[in-house]
């Protein structure tokens, strides 16, 4: 089958590249692995929120309703996803896992568990959730109890008046843990590196919104501004309840929100160092100790969902691909990627600023 541009993925980075494309006269096709347009975000866990706030979470060309929040819940999220899909007449191939990207004849083959496609462009627009991080951990095999990846978490329900480790504290452990703990779970968090904890809001304002505009300023300036908020934090809260890491919260995205450290603060939820290795009934952790828990949940976070790309690209100390102007392969001509982006600006903001850049260097190459 041959096409123009094949957009890998129909998650928000899917469709508003689709959308994008359109709108400059190029209509992709969209290849989605699950049965729904945003099928990651119909499987994510129920009590998911949006970190970001709705004006600068939007997809192009479509705001959020109004009645909505403004941190908009999961399920809000994907209702939006399927009619930004409708709105815009994205047809997408849903039932189409790509298994393997590849050159031919100057363009690309994108083979699926359903067929190949021929085309010009490639826009990977596959994100992280599909490739969760699961360390190595010694003695893994002898653990008898329930191990699962957070992405695998949908609700406290099966974890009620169990002893349940969750390893890592980003957004995603930080929650998981903190409602679990509400729900009746003895809880324990296994913090490695530390984490930097700012506020969901200030002065009413998303996060998001202030990191967006102090990351324009001077790094001194940025410095101070950061230092205030964090002095602020210690005067209102109390000092802090777990270890700060090397980096500062502008350099990566940051601990949103003290629903953790207020359980943590609280007595609900134990804090212990990184992992060493499991025993029978439980983990040892690097200070030697020794704890038994009934399940463990491994909040370590995601990387770059590359895998059909085989060995076409060089990838980054994070895992990303490596790129030119943001979205550009820097070793492959015709292969993009939106979505790809990170950092405290919002994972959606950036959907948006990668899919106008790419689909404005797919439309100048077609002239």
């Amino acid at each position: 089958m041959e096409t123009e541009v094949v957009v890998i993925g129909a998650g928000p980075a899917g469709l508003a590249a689709a959308q994008q494309l359109a709108a400059r006269g190029v209509r992709p096709v969209v290849l989605e692995r699950g049965d729904v347009p945003g099928f990651t975000w119909a499987n994510l866990y129920d009590s998911l929120v949006l970190h970001t706030g709705k004006r600068m979470s939007s997809l192009p060309g479509l705001p959020f309703p109004r009645n909505y929040p403004t941190f908009v819940p999961r399920q809000g999220f994907w209702d939006y996803l399927r009619r930004y899909a409708e709105h815009f007449r994205i047809s997408v191939e849903t039932g189409n896992a790509v298994t393997h990207v590849t050159r031919a004849d100057g363009g690309w083959s994108v083979r699926t568990t359903r067929g190949e496609w021929r085309a010009r462009a490639v826009v990977m627009a596959t994100g992280i959730v599909t490739n969760p991080v699961v360390p190595a951990l010694p003695g893994r095999e002898r653990f008898g109890g329930r191990v699962i990846h957070s992405v695998e978490y949908r609700r406290p329900g099966p974890f009620r008046a169990r002893r349940v480790l969750v390893v890592g504290v980003g957004n995603s452990g930080g929650e998981i843990a903190s409602e679990l703990a509400a729900a009746g779970a003895t809880v324990t968090v296994a913090v490695r590196s530390g984490a930097n904890v700012v506020p969901l809001t200030v002065i009413g304002l998303p996060i998001q919104y202030v990191s967006f505009w102090v990351r324009k300023l001077p790094r001194p300036v940025r410095n101070l501004v950061v230092g205030a908020v964090q002095r602020i934090t210690v005067l209102r809260r109390g000092p802090p309840v777990l270890p700060r890491p090397a980096h500062g919260p502008l350099d990566a995205i940051p601990l949103i929100g003290f629903h953790l450290v207020d359980a943590i603060r609280a007595g609900r939820i134990a804090v212990r160092p990184g992992v060493a290795e499991f025993t029978p009934d439980g983990v040892r952790f690097t200070d030697g100790r020794a704890e038994a828990f009934d399940d463990v949940i491994l909040a370590t976070g995601f990387a770059a969902a590359l895998a059909p790309l085989g060995a076409l690209v060089r990838r980054d100390a994070k895992g990303f691909a490596v790129r030119i102007d943001r979205v550009a392969s820097a070793d492959q001509p015709g292969l993009y990627f939106v979505g790809h982006n990170y950092d405290a600006s919002g994972g959606l903001y950036n959907i948006g600023v990668d899919s106008r850049l790419t689909a404005a260097r797919i439309a100048r190459g077609r002239s």
